[in-house]
């Protein structure tokens, strides 16, 4: 039996070495292990993602790669390690987002409590009506809930928190330059974008999507940064479920979005934005906290597709464009404009 999986073996690793030629693959480790995983057909579902990207001449990334690897070869120990890092970080932005918001609680729950202090003082000067004395007394119950027992000490005890929370946060962005993922969203994050950009950009046919949500400002002003999060959070999941033709969705940076479509012209790149943008007019994010359901989100969306001579800057500089006259056009909609 010993023998037999020593011969397999030997047959998998002859057949893996041919494949990292043909298709210019660098001999390192995870590239070996990658390879030969596909060539042993240990992995149906890494089998049929690579057979799918050669068929479409797809060229394989070394942030693919990786992303590859983590999803079809690393083993349960190092996926665990992996999902624990990212719920921790998720963890931590949320974590400072709350922070941020009840301290602007905080401090307007001050000011409205000294306002209606004041007020309350005029009862017994100026003989209030019944119905001014309960107004008042609303506007304290009110406040009261919305900052759900905080106080004045709480606002000193934040300031604390809200160093540590910045020294973290500043820990996991360094930590991030080296993943491949955006700990808030799960999508695919700048760096491995810039990567497959440039591989992409080598090939005919590319498109790019520039995705930016309107008003995002805002929201978060009104509705505070957690409510903003799950903004992010949901409207990124339509963007990933919207995907097809090989297309992948990233996380530009803020609350932009950037979708490669490989092997597609300018109207099918088009076609796949316009379902996007119609699938984020559907969300609605509900906030746990305070049962708040908001709805009304909408995004713009740039397109442009890889002439000959552009280089990926290029690129996103058009599609940049595109994005700016669909803000300047009411945004909710998709630049260029469809054509009959």
């Amino acid at each position: 039996m010993k023998n037999h999986d020593l011969e397999n073996s030997f047959k998998h690793l002859k057949n893996t070495i041919p494949l990292l030629l043909k298709h210019k693959i660098p001999a390192v480790p995870i590239n070996y292990a990658l390879w030969y995983t596909y060539a042993s057909k240990e992995s149906e579902s890494l089998n049929e993602t690579l057979d799918d990207a050669l068929q479409r001449n797809l060229p394989i990334s070394d942030s693919k790669t990786k992303d590859l690897y983590r999803k079809y070869v690393a083993d349960e120990q190092d996926i665990d390690t992996w999902d624990l890092r990212h719920s921790l970080e998720s963890m931590v932005i949320e974590l400072s987002q709350s922070v941020q918001d009840t301290r602007s609680e905080t401090r307007n729950f001050k000011s409205t409590m000294d306002t209606c202090m004041d007020d309350l003082a005029k009862v017994e000067r100026e003989g209030l009506s019944m119905e001014e004395v309960m107004d008042l007394v609303r506007t304290l119950v009110s406040q009261t809930k919305q900052i759900r027992g905080s106080t004045l000490s709480f606002s000193t005890a934040l300031n604390d928190a809200e160093k540590e929370i910045s020294r973290l946060k500043n820990q996991l962005e360094q930590s991030q330059q080296a993943a491949l993922y955006d700990a808030l969203t799960g999508l695919c994050n700048r760096r491995y974008f810039d990567e497959e950009l440039a591989v992409n950009a080598m090939q005919p046919n590319m498109c790019l999507i520039l995705v930016d949500l309107d008003n995002f400002k805002t929201i978060n002003d009104t509705h505070g940064h957690v409510m903003g999060d799950l903004v992010l959070k949901a409207s990124a999941k339509k963007l990933q479920a919207a995907c097809r033709d090989g297309a992948q969705a990233f996380r530009f940076g803020g609350e932009e979005f950037a979708i490669i479509v490989p092997n597609s012209k300018l109207s099918v790149a088009r076609q796949i934005a316009e379902t996007m943008r119609r699938a984020i007019e559907k969300i609605g994010v509900r906030d746990k906290r305070t049962s708040e359901v908001l709805g009304g989100i909408s995004a713009s969306f740039g397109v442009a597709e890889m002439k000959k001579g552009m280089n990926p800057l290029a690129l996103i500089q058009a599609a940049d464009k595109q994005l700016y006259d669909a803000k300047n056009l009411g945004r909710n909609r998709v630049m260029p404009m469809a054509t009959s």
